[in-house]
């Protein structure tokens, strides 16, 4: 039976945080708050500077237009990602939906792959930091560190600010967003200034440089750069006003991400001009934003650029930190999970035992792949990060269709036009599928590795997918009274 279409008044939510209840801090975020997790989660200034050159090197000049493109598809998914998002009660986000629409072993399923693929993406990353943080303090102070010393440092760094109020995570993570922000719209004004190297042009967005055959790979690399966007939904426990702080926040953080990547790309393109781009990507895409940021503003900005690229993948760290968290979190509030990890700090307000628990677990694969002695950066980071991306971008195509099955199941009982509930999230789910068959394809772009390490990692996805499946038939076999509530728990009620 279908649950009932009960939308969450404004006025349901207890005014004060009891976090002593188990509780998170409700009414703690706003719109810019969340919009900068979100945002840090995608980390521009990594995105640009080291992903950006690999786009223009396969597809040419008129890569910049992939950014566009994926975020008009991504709006399309948010026009019904948020139309469902009133009739939502906990902190699940692509769980909590898929279970409306899909059914309950679908949601599990979504469950399970959701804190796999964030953690992927999480524990991934702890490479690319203990990568940059190394060669940037050996470059800049000579100072020459193991990458796995800054990489634990980093995984204390990020369990302390999750640890602590979410207010100060959302503070840090402000600071550092606007500071990867500034560097590279630094370099956009000097570039525009001095008109980039042989006058400004728009060639970037001629349909004759944007219709061609090697466009698959930037459109592949420009849906990984928005990851961590659909994350506003888990903040809605904490956010004031959640039925409009979440749509908004989606809204901005899709809408910035896609104007800005495709600006910057546009401006790096213009920095070396249209005619030699491709060609200077080609020649060394990992230093050719530091070669441009030299050029037009001074060896200072790069040095704080190098630098600016370890805060931004820190605050991409955080940001998924905390997202894991809450998911844990809300999977142990509906007896799924151990019901510790549903702890929350009295005074905090942070389901701290959880992040101890997501910590301990980077710990660990860190340790095992400093052991095994792997490069940090093209291994590590690449190998454990692929698997997160193409999760996500299926939790993506299911929770769209999810929005198109919730409604068309409640026609009844809701007021929404078809094109928020059925026109909007069918096309974005076809659109999803489509991309997400196109990063696989073309997985080589993220791994550098051959068929038999890409499709292995591919197959974690439908794994851990019908894994918790089988998790929710056993549920259902063992514990009706849990399976009858999964992703119907009103955690305010709780």
């Amino acid at each position: 039976m279908a649950e009932p279409l009960v939308p969450i008044a404004p006025q349901q939510l207890p005014p004060a945080a009891d976090a002593d209840q188990g509780h998170l801090q409700r009414g703690r975020l706003g719109v810019a708050d969340v919009v900068f997790f979100v945002v840090a989660a995608a980390a521009p200034l990594t995105v640009m500077a080291g992903v950006a050159p690999l786009a223009i090197l396969f597809g040419g000049i008129g890569a910049p237009v992939a950014y566009l493109a994926i975020g008009v598809l991504l709006v399309l998914f948010a026009v019904g990602f948020t139309a469902m998002t009133p009739y939502i009660r906990n902190a699940g986000a692509f769980y909590s939906y898929i279970a409306r629409g899909l059914g309950r072993p679908a949601g599990l399923g979504a469950a399970l792959l959701a804190v796999f693929s964030y953690n992927s993406l999480q524990i991934g990353m702890f490479g690319a930091f203990g990568f940059f943080a190394s060669t940037t303090a050996n470059d800049l102070l000579g100072v020459d560190l193991p990458w796995p010393v800054y990489a634990f440092a980093g995984i204390a760094v990020v369990w302390f600010l999750g640890f602590r109020s979410i207010n100060l995570g959302a503070k840090v993570l402000a600071a550092l967003l606007i500071a990867e922000t500034a560097i590279l719209v630094l370099l956009a004004g000097s570039v525009l200034v001095k008109g980039g190297a042989s006058g400004l042009s728009f060639d970037s967005f001629a349909p004759s440089n944007v219709f061609v055959s090697g466009m698959s790979g930037p459109l592949g690399l420009a849906v990984a750069a928005f990851i961590g966007f659909e994350a506003t939904a888990i903040y809605r426990e904490e956010a004031r006003e959640p039925d409009r702080t979440v749509p908004r926040a989606t809204y901005l953080a899709i809408g910035f991400l896609g104007l800005f990547y495709a600006f910057i790309a546009w401006i790096i393109v213009q920095a070396f001009g249209s005619d030699q781009a491709v060609a200077v990507a080609a020649k060394n895409p990992a230093e050719m934003f530091f070669t441009a940021m030299t050029q037009y503003v001074g060896g200072w900005a790069t040095d704080v650029q190098r630098v600016l690229i370890v805060t931004s993948v820190l605050a991409a760290l955080l940001a998924f930190h905390n997202a894991i968290t809450r998911y844990v979190y809300a999977l142990s509030v509906e007896s799924v999970g151990p019901a510790a990890l549903g702890r929350v700090h009295s005074r905090h307000g942070s389901p701290w035992v959880a992040g101890i628990a997501q910590s301990v677990l980077a710990v660990v694969v860190v340790a095992v792949f400093a052991v095994i002695g792997v490069d940090p950066y093209t291994k590590f980071f690449l190998w454990v990060n692929t698997p997160g991306v193409v999760g996500v971008l299926v939790l993506q195509a299911l929770a769209a269709f999810a929005v198109v099955a919730f409604f068309r199941r409640n026609r009844a009982e809701h007021g929404e036009g078809r094109l928020r509930t059925l026109l909007a999230p069918a096309a974005a789910g076809v659109l999803l599928t489509a991309v997400t068959v196109l990063v696989c394809k073309r997985l080589d772009l993220f791994t550098g590795a051959g068929p038999t390490v890409n499709w292995s990692l591919v197959a974690l996805t439908p794994a851990v997918f019908l894994a918790g499946m089988g998790l929710a038939a056993r549920i259902r076999r063992t514990r009706p009274d849990v399976y009858t509530k999964l992703a119907t728990t009103d955690v305010d009620a709780a």
